[in-house]
């Protein structure tokens, strides 16, 4: 399968928390809206596929494999997977979410999201 290169986060500084949460292990999941992925957007992950994840100046920072893949509401999405994105109590993940999706096109809390678990493979740097 293809290695897809992609940023965490949409700032410098958010790129940079996450890829550390990564490092440390405290970060095992990653979602994003489903518009995002239609044609001409991100690929849709693939469970097996590994990616590398780019620090904000697009040089490859980590190497994680895909282990799981699910859609669902952002209403629906289940505690256990909002923890393991790493970023606080359920209730930070949620503000911290609808805020990066008010900015990146629009929040809806019916809106459809893709759910990827995922294991770090390697540090690059």
């Amino acid at each position: 399968m293809e290695q897809v290169g992609f940023k965490f986060g949409d700032s410098r500084q958010l790129n940079e928390q996450l890829l550390s949460l990564v490092r440390s292990g405290a970060k095992t999941a990653t979602c994003g809206a489903l518009r995002d992925f239609d044609e001409g957007g991100e690929a849709m992950p693939v469970v097996g596929r590994r990616d590398i994840a780019l620090d904000w100046d697009e040089n490859p920072a980590l190497l994680i494999e895909t282990v799981e893949v699910t859609t669902c509401r952002f209403r629906d999405v289940p505690e256990d997977f909002a923890l393991a994105e790493g970023e606080g109590s359920f209730e930070d993940w949620q503000q911290g979410h609808i805020a990066f999706f008010t900015r990146n096109g629009g929040f809806d809390p019916d809106m459809m999201l893709v759910c990827e678990r995922f294991r770090l493979v390697e540090v690059l740097a």
